[in-house]
């Protein structure tokens, strides 16, 4: 199974979001335990460490979360073909669309997000933390 886990999951995790924290580590540990592929996309990276460090207000502990983030979760290439893509899709949200373009180049079986709505009509299934835990 390949999963490409978005932004937002991610960083729920890192910087321990509440409420959502629970639902969103849960469904990481889920995916590593049965042996997931768990892809974020190289464009997402930038992003998440840029967050990371805003809300940790701290750069050495931004790079050493990132550092054992990139141990545990594969960076998939972002192409400029994707990026062509989700340029021309009719996704209301960019990022979600360079997502969903990278998620279907690389065969993934889910895309990981708490915002499934932005994700319609792709050929990957978009799925909550709370509905992966359930599956």
């Amino acid at each position: 199974m390949t999963i490409m886990i978005d932004t937002n999951v991610i960083l729920d995790v890192l910087m321990e979001r509440e409420p959502f924290f629970t639902d969103s580590y849960g469904a990481l540990k889920k995916a590593f335990e049965e042996e997931a592929v768990c892809l974020v996309s190289a464009t997402a990276v930038t992003d998440i460490f840029y967050l990371l460090q805003k809300g940790l207000k701290n750069k050495a502990k931004a790079l050493e979360q990132m550092e054992r983030l990139l141990q545990i979760i594969s960076v998939s290439d972002t192409l400029a073909i994707d990026i062509q893509i989700a340029l021309s899709s009719a996704a209301a949200d960019f990022e979600d669309a360079v997502v969903a373009t990278v998620a279907e180049r690389n065969n993934a079986d889910y895309i990981l997000t708490r915002d499934t709505k932005h994700y319609k009509g792709i050929s990957v299934e978009a799925i909550t933390p709370k509905l992966f835990l359930s599956k």
